[in-house]
């Protein structure tokens, strides 16, 4: 359970950090895309049926099934004097920044009267081309947490800091996000909703990326790779042999329709209680204990095995969430009563998600060990391409569900000029959907992913003796092989 107290240590504390910054450059842009904020931008200030927002992102959830799997077998058969992962972490942060700009920049260059088809076509494409950009961005940033060293500790390590300064630095945006909406909507700066959206995808595509591109700069890949390069088809072929990773995969894609609470999250804020940056004060005391908790994960692996910290992270989730909303059914409007209830829900809830944002990418991490066990091949790219694809269709799902079901709970907008939005909702119960959406219908579904890692079994002895093995083979591979991550 507890990490080998005999590793050694391959990374530096610069590039561990450098490695941190680099996803919160990432992040920054990341958080206003994936989250609800995009699906409010679409809907409220954009003006793009929502019914067309929900056919868009299902369809290009369905589309990542393919196309990220697809994009990691290329990345395994890259072979340079970088590595296999380096090459694009230089390349695609410069493209990727000028794709947040234009998935923004809908409502200056097409204006609001726009007829709804050519802003469909428009989000449509801009959309398209982002997701495909990060992805060919991230799944080699997160492959970089397993070939930047065989020690377990290092690529603790190297994941907290990437979450914890992600969570410090890339949370920013969302957090200056909503004090510009709620400026913008009180005229008190001279912005219109559609331009406080466009200032921040310039800050993202150019200060997040600028961030982002260190990942490329600043780390090494020191895992050597095998000298055969495999097909693509033989990447598709290690993720369905895969049978640990196959188990993160469907537990993962369960858990993404939970993601429905974060959709109706902005809403609540946005439409019920008119008070976006209210979300600052709430989840305030929770970053801080979520920068704290970083620092004991290592202390709770040392109780606790992988899996059991999964259904830890459920079971709470259920009880904390099944009870803030019954306190808050009858008053979701009070704010007295509202604020320092979520705020309570958020405090307990980032300590389990701070957590559960470091083990499930370790736990790829050992999957990919293990393969390598069984086959002697590495699929970083393949098996890194699924926290990529899982990401995103957890946003892809929680958005088409959420979209969809925003008329069903009588909920819409109505353009009444350039710069000013209507909402409308067609019945008394419709701000109580949003509360029990946002609060009580995540914590219920949390559950589903929960079900597949009964049979997962990558713990305890199986595991020491892959690593302990694994150790043993790296280093006889290392003198057979001349190119690689090693040689700079």
């Amino acid at each position: 359970m507890a990490e080998n107290k005999g590793d050694i240590r391959y990374v530096g504390v610069k590039e561990t950090l450098a490695y941190g910054i680099a996803n919160a450059g990432q992040c920054f842009g990341y958080n206003i895309i994936a989250g609800s904020y995009l699906s409010l931008f679409f809907t409220k200030v954009f003006g793009v049926p929502p019914e067309a927002v929900a056919a868009m992102m299902l369809f290009l959830g369905l589309w990542d099934t393919i196309n990220d799997p697809l994009m990691g077998s290329i990345i395994d058969r890259t072979r340079t004097r970088y590595g296999k992962l380096r090459p694009y972490l230089l390349i695609v942060p410069f493209p990727l920044g000028l794709a947040t700009i234009m998935l923004f920049a809908g409502p200056q260059l097409l204006g609001n009267k726009t007829e709804d088809i050519a802003k469909i076509i428009y989000m449509f494409i801009t959309y398209f081309i982002w997701e495909l950009l990060y992805t060919l961005g991230d799944v080699p940033f997160w492959g970089m947490s397993a070939a930047i060293s065989p020690s377990p500790s290092d690529r603790t390590r190297v994941i907290s800091s990437a979450r914890f300064v992600s969570g410090l630095i890339g949370g920013l945006s969302t957090t200056i996000l909503v004090v510009l909406m709620d400026l913008s909507n009180n005229g008190s700066i001279p912005l219109s909703l559609s331009q406080v959206f466009l200032l921040m995808a310039v800050i993202s595509g150019t200060f997040g990326m600028a961030l982002f591109s260190l990942s490329g700069i600043c780390t090494k890949e020191r895992v050597v790779q095998s000298v055969k390069e495999p097909s693509i088809l033989d990447g598709f072929k290690a993720l369905v042999k895969n049978k640990p990773l196959l188990l993160i995969v469907i537990g993962n894609v369960l858990g993404a329709i939970s993601g429905i609470g974060e959709f109706f999250k902005a809403y609540y804020y946005s439409e019920v209680v008119n008070m976006n940056s209210l979300t600052i004060i709430i989840t305030l005391p929770g970053t801080i204990l979520g920068f704290v908790t970083y620092l004991l994960i290592p202390k709770i692996k040392q109780k606790f095995d992988n899996r059991q910290i999964i259904f830890l992270n459920g079971f709470a989730r259920l009880i904390m969430g099944a009870l803030v909303f019954l306190a808050g059914v009858k008053c979701f409007t009070n704010l007295w009563v509202v604020v320092p209830l979520l705020m309570v829900q958020n405090l307990l809830f980032s300590f389990f998600n701070t957590i559960n944002m470091v083990i499930p990418t370790e736990m790829i991490g050992d999957t990919i060990d293990y393969m390598e066990w069984k086959t002697g091949e590495r699929n970083e790219g393949v098996s890194f391409s699924v926290l990529t694809f899982v990401g995103k269709l957890t946003g892809s799902i929680s958005g088409s569900i959420g979209n969809a079901l925003l008329p069903i709970i009588g909920l819409s907008f109505v353009q009444i000029s350039a710069t000013e939005t209507m909402t409308v909702k067609a019945y008394d119960y419709t701000d109580t959907l949003i509360w029990g959406m946002f609060t009580l219908a995540p914590a219920v579904l949390g559950l589903l992913p929960l079900i597949p890692y009964i049979w997962y079994d990558l713990t305890g002895e199986k595991l020491q003796q892959v690593r302990e093995e694994m150790t043993e083979r790296r280093t006889a591979l290392s003198a057979q092989v001349s190119g690689g991550g090693e040689n700079e």
